[in-house]
């Protein structure tokens, strides 16, 4: 290790300047001195014998050797705290620390849930959610950040073959609307008056609502023809839209049980229009996976799901599978249900 140009710290505090874009910011966040960091940054290039930065500007600019060291020290950094961790799981899941990532709808109303339960059971393990969108989710599985993930949308293409994934549920994305909107009274309504209505969603460019755009339009509604009269960033905005009177919209099943129990929003029925969407459990077979993401996966998992899960073990050859690691199934399944 004495022959190495350069420390963990160094290359911390390279990762944090990035990061932060100042020497003043990055020491701020690193609890340490801004004359500490510099000297480092100093150390660093004097050994490596290349300049990092580029000094002319009023943001710390990387050069090209500074984005290469980056690259490589992100997955240093990366490998020694997956060492870490599974030197903690010799601990038989006394401690450790389980580290789950969720798109936004699921981690926002399914994982808590899931959280709660294996927490009744593993006290001792902390466990951290991180909730981004599916591209940023799957990039944090591949980079070994975080352990294991439910996502909603496809996986960026760069990423197909380097993750497994696991067709985890069917959740239905309901079509929700003010409990006194004249359609509510009626039992099930046509795809006609959907043309007719004033929708709520959220950005074009969000997973859910391609989604919903696909299942539409294979089921012969003209998308184009919906009128979207608000986009909002939040399915908790959307609700409180919906139950203001402001329009209707597609939601999970998930987002909506409280108010569907409190009698705050209608939940209508469209005449042979059913709109679904299949979460995926993804992992990195590549990276070490603790005892306690086993634990989750073997235990919590099962209890709020609709699918048979086929998670195969570290290093196992995708025979008799697709090439996301999934086996076909047969029936079609019930939507997801989140009481475990």
């Amino acid at each position: 290790m004495s022959d190495l140009p350069f420390t963990l710290d160094q290359l911390r505090i390279l990762k944090a300047i990035a990061a932060e874009g100042s020497f003043k910011r990055a020491a701020d966040s690193l609890y340490v001195s801004q004359p500490a960091v510099s000297l480092q940054v100093q150390n660093l290039e004097r050994q490596l014998d290349v300049p990092l930065f580029d000094r002319g500007g009023r943001r710390a600019q990387l050069t090209e050797a500074g984005h290469l060291l980056l690259s490589y020290g992100d997955r240093i950094l990366s490998l020694c705290q997956e060492t870490c961790r599974a030197i903690e799981d010799l601990q038989n899941l006394q401690g450790g620390t389980l580290i789950i990532g969720a798109s936004q709808t699921t981690g926002t109303y399914l994982l808590p849930r899931m959280i709660g339960l294996f927490r009744q059971k593993y006290a001792d393990v902390a466990v951290q959610l991180h909730v981004h969108s599916t591209r940023r989710t799957a990039w944090s599985v591949a980079n070994g950040q975080v352990d294991l993930a439910i996502i909603g949308g496809e996986l960026p293409p760069e990423l197909q073959d380097s993750l497994e994934r696991v067709p985890y549920a069917e959740d239905e994305l309901a079509l929700i609307m003010p409990m006194y909107h004249p359609l509510a009274s009626q039992a099930v309504i046509q795809r006609e008056d959907l043309y007719k209505l004033h929708f709520i969603a959220l950005d074009s460019q969000s997973t859910i609502r391609k989604v919903i755009d696909q299942v539409l339009t294979r089921c012969g509604i003209e998308t184009r023809r919906l009128k979207i009269e608000m986009e909002l960033n939040s399915i908790e905005a959307i609700k409180t839209a919906v139950q203001s009177g402001l329009g209707v919209a597609f939601v999970s099943n998930s987002a909506i049980e409280k108010e569907l129990q409190m009698g705050v929003l209608h939940r209508a029925k469209i005449d042979s229009v059913v709109v679904n969407r299949t979460l995926s459990v993804i992992f990195n077979p590549n990276r070490y996976r603790s005892k306690a993401a086993a634990a989750f996966t073997a235990e919590i998992l099962p209890q709020f799901t609709n699918l048979p899960l086929n998670f195969k073990p570290i290093g196992a050859e995708k025979s008799g599978a697709d090439k996301n690691g999934a086996k076909p199934t047969a029936p079609p399944p019930e939507p997801l249900n989140l009481s475990p």
